[in-house]
Order: C-alpha cells, then sequence, then structure tokens
C-alpha cells in the first residue's frame, strides 16, 4: 500500500480490467442475481440436495425460479440480461426465494429502474455548515452520496488522521479508509468500517461520481475489489466506533446520518455527556486551539 495521502485520480482503471464486471456496467440485474443465488444452500430452503455434482455450493436456476414461481426460461431471461424489465411482483417473489432483507430487496427494485442523471454537489449547504459548528465538540461532515467529504469541523477533520495532507477536492471518506495508512489505526475495527463502506456503495444509484470512486478503488486496493465483488449491500446509518488518536486515546463514538432533500449527507459522531468518550472529544477540541505564545 502506498504511504501518505492519495492523490485522486491519477490510476483509473478500464472497462474489462476487473473481474467479473466488477463495474455494474453491464447486466447488475444478472450480477445480483447470481451472487445472491450462490449463496443460499438447497438445505436452507428445503430443498433436497438431488443428484449430480454442483458447479456451485448455491442453488440451481431451476430451483430458484422453482421457488419464487416464475418458469425457468424467463428466469434465465433475467439473469442473462436478456429481459430487464421485470413487473415488482416477480422481484417480490424472487426477493423472498433468496431471503434478501429490506436493504438488498430495495437494491433489487432499483436495479431495474431506468437510470437518473446525478450532479455532484462542489458545495456544501449553507445549513449544514451551520451545524457543524453546533455540534462542536463531536465531529462531524457533510459529505455526498458517495461520500465525498465536502466539509467538516476540526475535529472531524482531527479524527480522520492524515486526512489534512490531502488536498480539500479529493477528500473521500471511502478513499480514506482503504488508502490512507493512518486509517487502520483510527478505526479499530477496520474491518467492519471497510465493510460498511463498501456495502453502502452499493445502494448508491449509477453515476459517473459512483463508476469514477469505485475505478479508482479498485485500481488502489485489492481489499475494495475483492469486498465489492462479494456484493454486500446495506443502507449506511447510526453505527458504534472505536476509534483511535494519537493525541487523546481510544473512545467509542455513535453516528447519526441525516440526508438533505438534494442528497448530501450530514453525519455526526456523538458520545453520551459525562462519559469518558465526551472527555476524549472536549480535549481532542482543546488540542485543536492555538496554543499562547
Amino acid at each position: 500500500m502506498r504511504e501518505g495521502p492519495v492523490r485522486p485520480g491519477p490510476h483509473r482503471a478500464r472497462r474489462g480490467d476487473t473481474p467479473n464486471g466488477i463495474l455494474d456496467g453491464v447486466n447488475a440485474l444478472g450480477e445480483f442475481l447470481r451472487n445472491r443465488r450462490g449463496r443460499i444452500r438447497p438445505a436452507e430452503v428445503g430443498l433436497p440436495p438431488g443428484t449430480g455434482r454442483r458447479q456451485t455450493p448455491g442453488l440451481r436456476r431451476e430451483e430458484l425460479a422453482a421457488l419464487a414461481g416464475v418458469s425457468v426460461d424467463y428466469y434465465i431471461r433475467l439473469e442473462q440480461g436478456r429481459d430487464t424489465n421485470p413487473g415488482a411482483g416477480v422481484l417480490d417473489a424472487l426477493a423472498t426465494a433468496l431471503r434478501l432483507d429490506d436493504d438488498e430487496r430495495a437494491h433489487l427494485h432499483a436495479l431495474t429502474r431506468p437510470a437518473t442523471k446525478h450532479t455532484t454537489a462542489k458545495l456544501a449547504r449553507p445549513e449544514l455548515l451551520k451545524l457543524l459548528e453546533v455540534v462542536r465538540p463531536a465531529p462531524a461532515y457533510v459529505l455526498t452520496r458517495t461520500s465525498d467529504i465536502l466539509a467538516a469541523n476540526p475535529e472531524g477533520e482531527a479524527t480522520l488522521v492524515g486526512i489534512s495532507r490531502w488536498p480539500r477536492e479529493g477528500r473521500n471518506l471511502v478513499r480514506y479508509v482503504f488508502t490512507q495508512p493512518e486509517a487502520r489505526g483510527v478505526f479499530v475495527s477496520w474491518r467492519q468500517m471497510a465493510e460498511d463502506c463498501v456495502a453502502h456503495l452499493r445502494t448508491v444509484p449509477p453515476g459517473p461520481d459512483l463508476d469514477a470512486l469505485i475505478n479508482d478503488l479498485v485500481a488502489e486496493s485489492p481489499e475494495f475489489a475483492e469486498l465489492w465483488q462479494h456484493y454486500d449491500v446495506r443502507v449506511k446509518s447510526g453505527a458504534r466506533r472505536t476509534f483511535e488518536h494519537p493525541a487523546v486515546g481510544r473512545f467509542e463514538l455513535t453516528s447519526e446520518i441525516l440526508t438533505a432533500p438534494d442528497g448530501q449527507r450530514f453525519a455526526v459522531f456523538q458520545a453520551p455527556a459525562d462519559t469518558p468518550d465526551a472527555d476524549a472529544l472536549t480535549l481532542l477540541s482543546m488540542a485543536l486551539q492555538p496554543q499562547p505564545t
């Protein structure tokens, strides 16, 4: 892994450079169905193992089609991308047969909707900028849908050790997690943070901003490429995170994420009052104050 801050965009993967359609440009519905079909063993849905050697540990196409109540030919057309407009009832039947949770079910439906144009804001909403100050000393950030960091309060910037060396226009939380060496110490449960970041990106509708980020990270980080191909889908919401900071040590915070109508997200990490974790944030804030001369 390369040392120091990553300059975004110098190494772009080309289509075809990455395994198994990792860039999601072609037949995303089929990719998702194959992935989830491969995760379910026949015994889990009350089916006998059957005869003959299985090419996959998961369900066969005909088994999933029977569970969902659709014809095998129709299901094959869905997986192969020859039918891209199944009805909501068919999708719900497939979601039930595949035992999808709410986030995965919503993702399955989203894969069949026409792509919409997304504009990427370059400036944080003024109302969210005010909130950055209101919540201090809690670390807080204004993020785009792909987790570009449009703004952060001083504690937020200080918590992400090393990001102050990045150019402001290139700061991205997911990129930080996977490419900044200090991130593995900042997030004590780094693997969980990494998995959550990638699973959330899977819920983001397609767009040039998402493609650019994925291309870069697939080229930069084998761990990102592995997690992206694994295809977990999970909306990122509040979670408890443990941080390690060189100035104040270890502390635990709970995140809350609010989404504005234009898609900008306000993420804040809080600690209960009168706790050692709240004291750590106070110390962090004090360490950021100019020292008297």
